[in-house]
């Protein structure tokens, strides 16, 4: 063999090794439609644990879900027997749930603190204080402390999704869901920017996502979106958008919840979970928020009471909603992720929707787990 041809076997060797190692970093194989759309639901369900053939366990697999949420109390049933006992059930059940999925589940709670917690001292977890109290001390320290027990407790049970912090303003202290809960750091949208921060930076510190909430600003209703439409026409503030705004541009927001309210000046038609104009138009063009937009609860009588299930699937996701929550937990449907998956699917092959749209949500969705992978 001549010299020639060794350095030509040689450079195609090489050559060779460098193809095989690339395809190996790479995945090519094409990602199915229907696992693409399971990425985009969000569930609640019943069980302290979650055995291989129990309800949940099963539509994880076959639906491909994207990620559960967890509660402390079933409403619907009336009861405190939910999902919630102990650190070590809460950790064994969140071990179950991610070995059931190829992909890692969004495992989220509702943790702000004070009366919205789910994790209780019943429970056997820290005492938590509200978003109030720590925006009426108004110290880095303070709020430190709290939001890095909270993200050590979350960390420790196997949740990696906090649905908080709020960034309502409590414009309206008699506001039955937000300020008559204690839930927002204040009035100031400077001081609820700068106590958000301090949050956001703890939970990520212990590798927690956030969830900005609820967008694009609850705190000057009147009305609770759990029980019926909520108008904010007349009350809504410019301000209430300057906390996603300053958090977006500093790259703070992981996620970011919509609120079922309606507001005329927006959108003559829709809430906001549903419009067009308020999440593609405000949220992706306007304030340029790249990551993923999660719908508050589909089932809350906000939206429940207005519309069929098919025409909230089809217009919060045309609005531009990554991932849609169905928490299951103010009515009880064990059936919702398999019917919400059905209806996507319809949708696609109806036209209603293209296979582009579910594709940009799953990126998004995808881009995100690596975080938490």
């Amino acid at each position: 063999m001549s010299i020639l041809d060794n350095k030509s076997l040689f450079l195609f060797t090489i050559l060779c090794v460098f193809s095989l190692s690339s395809c190996a970093q790479k995945d090519y194989s094409p990602i199915s439609l229907d696992k693409k759309i399971g990425q985009m639901i969000t569930i609640g369900f019943r069980g302290l644990q979650a055995p291989p053939e129990s309800s949940i366990a099963q539509t994880i697999k076959n639906y491909h879900i994207g990620g559960v949420v967890l509660f402390d109390y079933d409403v619907p049933a009336d009861t405190a027997l939910r999902n919630i006992q102990s650190a070590g059930q809460v950790r064994a059940l969140t071990q179950q749930l991610q070995s059931y999925s190829d992909t890692p589940l969004f495992i989220t709670i509702d943790q702000e603190g004070g009366k919205v917690s789910r994790l209780k001292e019943k429970f056997g977890f820290p005492a938590s204080v509200s978003a109030e109290y720590l925006g009426s001390l108004n110290t880095a320290d303070s709020t430190r402390y709290y939001a890095r027990q909270t993200a050590e407790m979350l960390a420790n049970t196997g949740i990696n999704v906090n649905l908080a912090p709020v960034v309502d303003l409590d414009i309206n202290p008699k506001n039955p869901v937000i300020g008559g809960l204690n839930r927002s750091f204040s009035s100031n949208p400077e001081l609820v920017l700068r106590q958000a921060r301090i949050y956001i930076n703890e939970m990520h510190r212990h590798n927690i996502l956030t969830t900005l909430k609820h967008f694009p600003g609850h705190g000057s209703s009147e009305d609770d979106s759990h029980k019926g439409i909520v108008d904010v026409t007349e009350t809504w503030q410019q301000k209430e958008l300057k906390p996603y705004k300053k958090l977006i541009k500093t790259g703070k927001a992981d996620i970011i919840m919509t609120a079922h309210i309606y507001n005329a000046h927006w959108d003559s038609t829709y809430p906001a979970t549903l419009s067009k104009s308020v999440i593609t138009g405000l949220l992706r063009d306007s304030l340029q928020f790249k990551g993923v937009i999660m719908s508050d609860d589909l089932q809350m009588g906000a939206i429940r009471k207005y519309y069929g299930l098919e025409e909230t699937i089809k217009r919060s996701v045309q609005a531009g909603v990554d991932m849609l929550v169905f928490a299951n937990n103010s009515v009880f449907d064990a059936d919702v992720a398999a019917k919400a998956h059905r209806i996507i699917k319809k949708l696609v092959d109806d036209g209603e929707l293209s296979e582009q749209r579910i594709t940009e949500s799953y990126r998004r969705i995808m881009k995100l787990k690596k975080q938490i992978d």
